[in-house]
């Protein structure tokens, strides 16, 4: 059984907006993948990014740079 880690998740309201995320997060080198969004959180597409916790600054720095339409972020245990 897989050990569960603490992730930073982005979630989004649309599927748009997580791929952008997905596009952005590439060209800029950053962490994460795309993956289903979490049962204990709610979003609008199903979809969210979920990287590494020490990523969150630059997660953070990178939405508000390219001005990606997010739901939230949050810090969960998967």
């Amino acid at each position: 059984m897989r050990q569960k880690q603490e992730k930073c998740v982005v979630t989004f309201r649309t599927t748009a907006g997580a791929m952008a995320m997905e596009r952005a997060c590439q060209t800029a080198g950053l962490p994460g993948r795309i993956i289903p969004v979490p049962r204990s959180i709610t979003a609008g597409c199903g979809m969210c990014w979920a990287a590494p916790p020490d990523a969150r600054e630059a997660l953070e720095d990178l939405v508000m740079e390219q001005h990606l339409m997010i739901d939230g972020i949050y810090a969960i245990i998967l």
